[in-house]
């Protein structure tokens, strides 16, 4: 028996978490002990991730709640706030990397250590297939909070490759090309500012209910036009709360039906759309009466 959704991107989040605690130790290990302030630098992108994961795993246990009398649409919110403070960590991450890789460019330091490119082509691969395995299943959860923490894992893979180029030209450079490997780590903060905010964007559109794709208007509105009764449909409105929908419509039907009749008739409208969207969790249909086209 597969796993609940939103377990599935708990114990994602749980792996990371795991992946990120070890990986950050062995990076900056490696870093300090190979003269290497690029890596360093992917070594705090590293911790950044360990909190984000925390984050995440809070956000989505927080979400998978049931709705209560205190929270009647339910806690789906919690998804993408966990999302808008994994984007946030991610710029401020960025910010302190680009700094420090300035202050380091400016100040005369030893060449990078050759043993410290085996460390990273590793952190490269194990980063790239956990960022590949994560984001299948954001997509198939459809959880904008699964798929920040699936960018922070190809947003480490990206910049600790900027740090093996860096690295690679210090050591091929020789005496004065030392600082390649701070301009890496400038590099690279700049990449996770910009993953940091392509996370940020579309959280803040989840938490301003912004409508989702037409396809799922699309799909809405043929479930419920489909239903024997039905004449017209209006007045759809849709937004997301974590990994579900909810929505409201306007149902037209025959003025004659009486008011036991139309009720059961909604009652139909919402069995078939939630049948043909499965990620809709409320529905919320308005009866009136036809008056032609």
């Amino acid at each position: 028996m597969s796993a609940p959704p939103m377990h599935t991107g708990i114990q994602l989040a749980r792996t990371g978490l795991i992946t990120n605690g070890v990986l950050a130790l062995v990076k900056l290990l490696a870093g300090i002990l190979g003269h290497s302030y690029a890596l360093i630098a992917d070594a705090v992108e590293s911790v950044a991730d360990i909190f984000s994961s925390l984050v995440v795993w809070g956000g989505l246990r927080l979400a998978s709640r049931d709705a209560d009398q205190r929270y009647p649409f339910g806690y789906g919110k919690a998804e993408s706030v966990s999302s808008a403070v994994v984007g946030l960590m991610l710029v401020g991450a960025a910010l302190g990397i680009a700094i420090e890789a300035v202050r380091e460019i400016m100040t005369p330091h030893h060449a990078p250590a050759p043993f410290t490119l085996v460390v990273l082509v590793l952190v490269v691969a194990i980063k790239e297939l956990l960022f590949r395995r994560v984001s299948r299943s954001a997509k198939e959860l459809g959880s904008q909070a699964v798929a920040a923490d699936a960018w922070h894992h190809r947003a480490d893979a990206i910049t600790s490759a900027a740090a093996f180029v860096g690295i690679s030209i210090a050591l091929l450079g020789g005496p004065g090309w030392e600082m390649a490997d701070d301009w890496a780590a400038l590099l690279a903060s700049v990449i996770i500012f910009y993953n940091g905010a392509q996370i940020i964007r579309p959280a803040l559109a989840e938490l301003m209910d912004q409508s989702p794709d037409e396809a799922v208007f699309h799909s809405v509105e043929a479930a419920a036009q489909e239903v024997d009764g039905v004449l017209a449909t209006e007045k759809l409105r849709i937004r997301k709360s974590g990994t579900k929908y909810l929505l409201e419509l306007h149902v037209q039907a025959d003025p004659a039906l009486s008011l036991h009749d139309a009720h059961i008739l909604s009652g139909k409208v919402k069995s078939s759309i939630r049948g043909a969207v499965p990620r809709v969790a409320n529905v919320l249909v308005h009866m009136e009466p036809f008056e032609g086209a």
